[in-house]
């Protein structure tokens, strides 16, 4: 029986053809008065999963 894919991760993830994984940042949902401009301007734009972090994605993501 194959291992299924967190529901949660694929909702929050994408892979790319090259292999990196495309997510958002943390940090612009609520709270924000305290964050500088810069902080939630650069927070809300894509980022990819650091390398640090791939082996729990690809164990999330079954690829």
């Amino acid at each position: 029986m194959a291992q299924k894919t967190h529901s949660g991760a694929k909702k929050r993830m994408k892979l790319l053809p090259g292999g990196k994984v495309k997510c958002k940042h943390t940090g612009v949902r609520h709270l924000l008065s305290p964050h500088k401009s810069k902080g939630k301007r650069q927070a809300s734009k894509m980022t990819y999963v650091h390398s640090a972090n791939m082996n729990q994605t690809r164990r999330l993501l079954n690829f």
